[in-house]
């Protein structure tokens, strides 16, 4: 019955994100439909070709999920675009494959006996290659669109929408039924589409040749329905012309979820912008920063310790005292400027089991050297590539581990309560760090820098928009590493929405009118 209940709580969320993975899915079926379709018949009609382009083909099929997303990112950006693009790639393969080898396995004595009648290579392909080749062709459509439906789920990680944000986020934020649905939502979708796949190849069988009639029925159906969605489009740009909008990027993480439905409701109530806001963007700031750059997003939440260190790469720890040094280089390099700072500081800590820390009497990270040998590193995937990362780390304090996993941030908790890592770098606002069975070392050789946390904006967007100030103004200085933690909680462990957790906040604080 909670399963239930929660659908039907969420459903809005959920039949968005639906509709959002359908769009995606079908966008690129077509593409690879249209594109493999004609790759697999260039293939097969040049046979010089077929080396060389069956080689590329299948090359890129190789190529890791992940790390197209991240070859793509710097030409087409993050979003929607680069997640079909992605997606049209994979889906290449089986639409090129079984097309060609539908049209080359074509009997040749009735392909001769074409020729002989005075068939020309065109009328053979059309009238005779490609309805012969029709099942196998088809055979590999039906797979391919089962097999995109079920990946267009990692969309998420690059802030393109769908079904993937919703198991992304449930990770993330610790919510199971969440995680579970988004899933569950997947699987209709292929099982679904599966079965109306089969269903139409049927009915195409019985209906293969249509009569005149119907098919001029089908055009004046066609041009009745342009005319009506045409004129509906020009009502609707007349008569309901579109808000101003402002678009917010947020990391993939409970409090960055939080922060960005802060803003979002604290815009839409007091001003009359709208809000486009797309949570949880994997790789953080190291793909939100270039999309700030290409006016993809105007404004996210972001860390000092981060910006200096990611963003501007300059050398040293950073401290409070340099915030003017970085805001000025924001505004030189980038035409951007840190506004609105909340007044926590999220820095990284390290934390054991508790277990290990109560036997070998560890206080601080310098404690771990005589004992770091046996134990398992556990952390977020960027963690290890940054500059105030593991390496870093290790080299600080003379740290020597037994082995490193990669795991995503909503997972690291888990881990360690399981026994499957006994380490793990923390946030000093997690809101489970309090009520897990860990223990925080000092940071004793003080090697993290200070991540406050604030808003980086896109000047022009102040510029166009000056009321957005004032929002941010209202959020300076509203949140305390306490506070900030218990929001956290109340997401991770009370299953409350981050959105509702926002608003609740800002009803506490009077800020919404």
């Amino acid at each position: 019955m909670e399963f239930i209940q929660f659908i039907g709580e969420r459903w809005e969320f959920l039949w968005g994100l639906t509709l959002e993975h359908i769009a995606i899915s079908v966008i690129a079926i077509v593409i690879a439909m249209i594109l493999g379709g004609g790759i697999g018949i260039i293939v097969s009609e040049f046979q010089q070709t077929t080396r060389p382009i069956m080689g590329s083909v299948s090359f890129l099929y190789t190529i890791p999920s992940i790390s197209l997303l991240g070859f793509l990112i710097p030409l087409t950006g993050i979003g929607n675009t680069t997640a079909i693009v992605a997606l049209s790639i994979y889906a290449l393969l089986p639409m090129v494959r079984n097309t060609y080898t539908g049209l080359t396995q074509v009997d040749t004595a009735i392909i001769e006996a074409a020729k002989g009648l005075g068939s020309t290579r065109w009328q053979i392909l059309s009238h005779i290659k490609i309805p012969l080749a029709l099942p196998v062709i088809l055979s590999g459509l039906r797979n391919m669109i089962t097999m995109t439906i079920a990946l267009a789920g990692i969309a998420s990680f690059i802030g393109a929408g769908g079904l993937g944000v919703a198991i992304y986020r449930g990770i993330t934020t610790n919510n199971a039924q969440l995680t579970l649905v988004g899933s569950l939502c997947i699987a209709v979708i292929a099982l679904v589409s599966d079965v109306l796949f089969v269903y139409g190849e049927q009915v195409w069988k019985k209906k293969r040749v249509a009569c005149e009639k119907s098919v001029k029925k089908k055009k004046h159906a066609i041009t009745v329905t342009a005319i009506i969605g045409i004129i509906i489009a020009i009502y609707f740009s007349l008569f309901n012309p579109v808000k101003p909008q402002v678009k917010i990027a947020t990391k993939p993480m409970t409090e960055q979820y939080i922060l960005g439905e802060m803003l979002a409701i604290l815009i839409e109530t007091n001003t009359d912008l709208h809000v486009d806001i797309t949570h949880g963007i994997g790789g953080g700031t190291a793909n939100i920063h270039p999309a700030m750059i290409a006016n993809e997003f105007d404004v996210y939440p972001e860390y000092t310790g981060t910006g200096w260190s990611t963003v501007l790469q300059e050398p040293g720890i950073y401290t409070n005292d340099q915030f003017t040094q970085l805001q000025n280089e924001y505004s030189k390099k980038y035409n951007m400027q840190w506004t609105g700072m909340y007044g926590f500081e999220n820095s990284y800590a390290l934390a054991v089991r508790k277990e290990i820390a109560t036997q070998y009497d560890l206080e601080t990270i310098s404690d771990l050297r005589k004992v770091a040998e046996p134990l398992v590193f556990g952390a977020e995937y960027d963690f290890y590539e940054r500059e105030d990362g593991y390496e870093p780390l290790i080299q600080r304090y003379n740290l020597t581990f037994y082995q490193t996993v990669d795991l995503d941030i909503g997972l690291k908790y888990q881990a360690i309560e399981e026994g499957k890592i006994d380490v793990m770098p923390i946030f000093t606002t997690d809101g489970q760090a309090s009520q897990a069975d860990i223990v925080v070392l000092s940071d004793d050789l003080q090697f993290y820098p200070s991540y406050t946390c604030g808003n980086v904006v896109r000047h022009e967007v102040l510029q166009s928009h000056p009321e957005l100030q004032g929002i941010f103004d209202s959020v300076t200085q509203i949140l305390t590493n306490e506070t900030m933690s218990q929001l956290n909680y109340d997401v991770e462990k009370n299953g409350i929405e981050p959105h509702d957790v926002a608003r609740n906040f800002l009803e506490q604080q009077n800020l919404l009118k």
